[in-house]
């Protein structure tokens, strides 16, 4: 095929993530050429099924060297940035990784002539005390004023077969005899689907959001934590008290898991705090049309999705019986 016939190549950073490889996946049916971009490409092979042969290829990059980031980007007509982590570990800071990062990509997208897509999140605030939302906060700051025609999309808590937030819940549920009720369980989240929040990315990509605009992306129910806590148990088939656990001991344990070497916190005392405050879509997004609704997208329903995933949770897998719990 003559180059000048070639579909337009799309740099997908964070392609191999929880969110990212959706994202790879709609970019594909599309037709797009896709560059996935990642810390360890050996680990990402799993991708290339999901496209044609010689449409998904990867690049070495890792956010905190810029040299590696305008190498990834050469020659690509549009950029997303999937990347994002919940909790630090060694270099891997929120600092480095969703400042300085986002910076990075922002920059070498304009410097190769690229549009952008950057996927941030619900809460994302310059000011926060809170050192992931205030990354991401930051971030938007500096890719506004790198590039001021990127989209950036927010969504509220993603889910999916790989999920970070329920699947840790039907973790726990596994382990302990009890559900801890963070906050007497009050806070409210509008999960969203993540093959959602791809169909959105894609048609960034497609060129259908509007420049410069900021969405944020949000299911059909509004859940409150205790909600999401009852989704799992019935998911798994399980029955766990929820203990109610206050914020302040909460975070207190919080601190102390963070500190253990080599092991992924439960949950952090950052994490705790941004427990504190509503993750749900604005009136304002709402309001001007910078939603799924907006784009005439229905979303899909946690309950139409999450016993599907919630399978290897139960007792006996999918030959435990509703109604007989654990």
């Amino acid at each position: 095929m003559p180059l000048a016939n070639l579909p337009p190549l799309v740099t997908v950073f964070g392609g191999s993530g929880f969110v990212g490889r959706h994202v790879v996946r709609f970019l594909a049916k599309r037709g797009y050429r896709i560059r996935v971009a990642v810390r360890r490409p050996d680990l990402a092979g799993f991708l290339q099924p999901l496209g044609n042969v010689g449409q998904i290829s990867f690049a070495q990059a890792n956010l905190r060297y810029k040299d590696s980031v305008n190498k990834a980007v050469e020659g690509a007509d549009h950029v997303v940035n999937c990347v994002g982590i919940l909790f630090e570990s060694g270099r891997n800071t929120f600092d480095a990784v969703q400042e300085f990062g986002a910076r990075a990509v922002a920059e070498a997208a304009k410097n190769a002539g690229a549009t952008l897509t950057h996927i941030s999140a619900i809460g994302a605030d310059a000011n926060s005390s809170v050192g992931y939302a205030r990354t991401k906060g930051r971030a938007e700051a500096a890719i506004r004023s790198v590039l001021p025609d990127a989209i950036i999309l927010r969504p509220s808590i993603v889910f999916g077969p790989e999920d970070d937030f329920f699947n840790k819940f039907a973790g726990m549920a596994q382990r302990l005899p009890f559900l801890p009720l963070i906050g007497g369980g009050h806070t409210k989240f509008q999960p969203v689907y993540v093959e959602d929040v791809a169909e959105v990315v894609a048609r960034s990509v497609d060129g259908a959001l509007k420049p410069g605009a900021t969405y944020e992306l949000g299911g059909q129910d509004v859940m409150t934590f205790r909600d999401c806590l009852e989704a799992v148990l019935a998911a798994t088939y399980r029955q766990r008290p929820l203990v109610n656990l206050p914020f302040g001991i909460a975070s207190m344990m919080g601190k102390i898991a963070s500190m253990v070497p080599l092991i992924t916190p439960p949950l952090t005392s950052d994490q705790v705090t941004m427990l504190r405050n509503d993750n749900v879509v604005s009136s304002e997004a709402a309001n001007s049309g910078l939603t799924l609704d907006g784009l005439g997208i229905t979303p899909v329903r946690v309950a139409s999705v999450l016993p599907s995933y919630m399978v290897s949770y139960r007792t006996h897998g999918q030959f435990s019986n509703a109604g007989k719990a654990a």
